[in-house]
């Protein structure tokens, strides 16, 4: 396929494209053998929008998607420029894919830090909540040291819904934890992932917490309880990319 064109895949993705430019879709693939509410309200979504809808059986949807859960539909649309939204997001997840979920950073020099330790680590973007959480002021800029020309930060209403939507994109959310019992050294950290940080001293709230697929606790001297968060930022972030470098050989 040609750099004008992608494959979305899974229902986040593709429901995404339709609400916000249905016209770019050129195809749409889905599996017949699915009948449930949420296929019967996508291809009529798909069907309003005039987008023509041809049944694939599972081979050929997984022969188009053999990394992105496709969850029984797939499309074929224009390539469009990077946007700082969740649904742009969902929709460009990779096996490369690397974020940072912040939960209660509410003080805007540290998140400023923390968007420049992610963009230096490599990370695709930094979701926040909207309504716990520093916004995008001057003072971040100026502590992100430029790094919010690049690097997306995305406001979100419910960061466990969010979560949830990460996830179903094949997304793999990791907790950083003073409590938790397996270490950060110890965990695989090779596929699309998402590090969840706290604010120092309150860490993850509760709901949060919940929703990782891991938690884990970075190994730390006798005697030191925790981190600034965006230090433990970059060690998780540079740690996932040591781990990927080492994999890549």
């Amino acid at each position: 396929m040609d750099s004008g064109h992608r494959i979305l895949a899974g229902f986040h993705a593709i429901g995404a494209r339709l609400r916000n430019d249905p016209a770019s879709i050129e195809v749409l693939y889905f599996d017949p053998s699915r009948r449930d509410a949420r296929m019967r309200e996508l291809l009529a979504r798909a069907a309003a929008a005039a987008v023509r809808c041809v049944a694939a059986d599972a081979a050929r949807l997984q022969g188009m998607s053999p990394q992105a859960p496709h969850q029984g539909v797939v499309a074929q649309a224009c390539a469009k420029p990077p946007s700082a939204s969740l649904e742009q997001l969902l929709e460009a997840v990779r096996p490369e894919t690397l974020l940072l979920l912040l939960d209660g950073v509410t003080d805007p020099r540290n998140l400023g830090a923390c968007m420049r330790t992610a963009a230096a680590a490599g990370a695709d973007a930094v979701i926040v909540p909207r309504d716990r959480s520093a916004s995008l002021t001057a003072v971040v800029a100026k502590a992100a040291a430029g790094a919010t020309e690049s690097l997306p930060l995305i406001a979100v209403t419910n960061l466990a819904r969010a979560m949830k939507d990460l996830q179903d994109a094949g997304i793999w959310i990791i907790g950083a934890e003073i409590e938790a019992t397996q270490g950060l050294y110890d965990v695989d950290l090779t596929g699309a992932c998402a590090w969840a940080l706290g604010a120092e001293g309150s860490g993850l709230r509760r709901l949060t917490r919940e929703r990782c697929d891991v938690l884990v606790h970075i190994p730390m001297a006798r005697g030191m309880e925790s981190l600034n968060v965006s230090v433990a930022a970059g060690v998780c972030l540079f740690e996932t990319q040591r781990q990927r470098r080492q994999q890549a050989g």
